[in-house]
């Protein structure tokens, strides 16, 4: 979300602070990596590194990012383990559980879907006069 959308979210923006939360929610869930992360995660403990290879293409630091943000919006919980070197797992809570039925359902939409979509962008392009991506 942007700094001007981040100041009318804020706490002057009479009324507005319900719809702030709920777009805020929708943006981090439906963001481009914290799909997998929640799905890999609903599963059962997952560390760093095992979610760093099931993400495709994720880098180090955004997954890091996003761990950080998936945990601060409380739908991961982060547990060290006291050990030489520490070992740190990721657990889906509760609430990301509840989400998981609905993140499965659209990961399933898009990939049934993805040659569909990748058509009808191509004749968009077409069409309007766009090089192709």
């Amino acid at each position: 979300m942007g700094e001007a959308e981040s100041e009318r979210c804020g706490p002057d923006a009479a009324g507005q602070a319900s719809a702030c939360t709920v777009r805020e929610a929708l943006d981090r869930v439906g963001g481009k990596w914290a799909i997998g992360i929640l799905i890999a995660a609903s599963a059962g403990p997952v560390r760093f590194t095992e979610l760093e290879r099931r993400v495709e293409g994720i880098s180090r630091r955004m997954l890091t990012l996003t761990l950080r943000n998936l945990e601060r919006d409380g739908l991961l919980h982060r547990h060290v383990h006291p050990t030489v070197p520490p070992k740190v797992e990721y657990t889906a809570t509760p609430m990301a559980r509840e989400l998981y039925e609905s993140l499965v359902a659209l990961t399933s939409w898009a990939e049934r879907h993805r040659e569909a979509i990748s058509a009808a962008r191509a004749e968009y392009d077409r069409t309007h006069g766009r090089p192709p991506a």
